[in-house]
């Protein structure tokens, strides 16, 4: 048994996987997302300051859920987003489309399988006679 404290009440839980909180503070924390979420398509031009306080949760919490890309925001909205490698304006998560393929073809290209080494046949060079060695 894995038993932690709760990283967000304190309380000592059956630790599985994943964020280190408890069954009643994960649902606590969801309902808090649907909340977020909720106002923010009833009010596209909050910032993110405002949506915390008007939503009793932390700044720190909404960027982590537009990192997740749970949170998108629309083009109009005063959140401006940037792509973490090229600077491109985004919506959601940390990366842009393109960065986010080039991404993805560099690790296919890791690990893609080699390809085998065209081998070619070995030639036997056969001479009639004798061989000496020397001793």
């Amino acid at each position: 048994m894995n038993i932690r404290n709760c990283a967000r009440c304190g309380k000592m839980f059956n630790y599985i996987g994943g964020q280190m909180i408890c069954e009643p503070c994960k649902k606590a924390l969801e309902e808090d997302f649907q909340n977020v979420k909720k106002y923010i398509e009833e009010n596209p031009r909050a910032d993110i300051k405002q949506i915390a306080e008007d939503n009793g949760v932390t700044t720190k919490q909404i960027q982590q859920w537009i990192r997740e890309e749970r949170l998108m925001f629309s083009e109009g909205s005063p959140i401006a987003l940037q792509c973490e490698k090229c600077g491109e304006p985004i919506l959601t998560g940390r990366f842009c489309a393109k960065c986010k393929g080039n991404m993805a073809n560099n690790l296919t290209n890791t690990f893609a399988k080699p390809q085998p080494a065209v081998q070619q046949p070995v030639k036997k060079e056969t001479k009639a006679g004798m061989r000496f060695l020397d001793t």
